[in-house]
């Protein structure tokens, strides 16, 4: 499986394509789902650009999002630190969200990650780090989330091959059976896309994680880097 990873973080600073209303993102979705993607990651934004965990902001991505499209958001910490509120504001989602990613290494991860499975929301768990791994394997969640997202947030390239073996060889050694979404960002996005890619296991990219081609320029918009991304075999299956 291919993921689209639209936003983020991302400011129209950084590059002017960037969605971030429930229509900008709308038209960017219909236009990914054209090249046969249908997974994405999201992170909704509200009335004034910022990135929320509401859940007014999600439901408008949602009603905005094309039929064919499956979409699953952020619960990012620095969106509401406090996590208390973010709890209660995670609470009065409903299972009309596919899923949800939550980052091991923040504080009331593994809280968060019952709640949403309790809400019949699926699970991405972030795993950055082989520690993140390790909490993962001693939760017992490893097989109730929807996949395990291999993820060495800012990781550099002479070293993001060595650091996704170490999260691989953990979470093999606890014996986790959950489906694994590899990727990277920065400069290591399109060096660990190719390797998940001969790994055979679901990958993702967009202006979330990267703005450049594979070619060092820079890209229109999220179509274009999906586009690279399928033609280095992403989202093909293993004969």
């Amino acid at each position: 499986m291919l993921q689209g990873a639209l936003n983020g973080g991302v400011q129209r600073t950084d590059h002017r394509s960037v969605p971030t209303s429930p229509e900008e993102l709308a038209a960017d979705l219909s236009g990914c789902v054209e090249l046969g993607v249908t997974e994405f990651h999201v992170h909704p934004r509200d009335a004034h650009g910022r990135e929320s965990v509401r859940w007014a902001a999600v439901e408008a991505v949602l009603a905005a999002a094309p039929i064919q499209a499956t979409i699953g958001v952020t619960t990012g910490t620095w969106i509401e630190p406090d996590s208390a509120q973010r709890l209660h504001a995670i609470s009065q989602w409903t299972d009309r969200l596919s899923h949800a990613s939550v980052n091991l290494s923040e504080p009331g991860s593994i809280a968060l990650m019952r709640l949403l499975i309790d809400h019949r929301i699926g699970v991405e768990a972030g795993v950055w780090t082989a520690d993140d791994a390790e909490v993962l394997i001693r939760s017992g969640l490893g097989d109730q989330v929807l996949r395990i997202l291999v993820e060495p947030v800012g990781a550099r390239v002479d070293d993001a091959l060595a650091l996704v073996a170490e999260i691989h060889d953990v979470l093999d050694a606890g014996g986790a059976q959950a489906p694994r979404l590899q990727h990277g960002d920065g400069e290591a996005t399109w060096l660990l896309l190719d390797d998940a890619v001969r790994r055979g296991i679901d990958t993702r990219v967009g202006l979330e994680d990267t703005c450049l081609l594979p070619d060092g320029s820079l890209a229109d918009g999220n179509p274009a880097l999906l586009r690279a991304a399928l033609a280095m075999g992403a989202g093909r299956r293993r004969r």
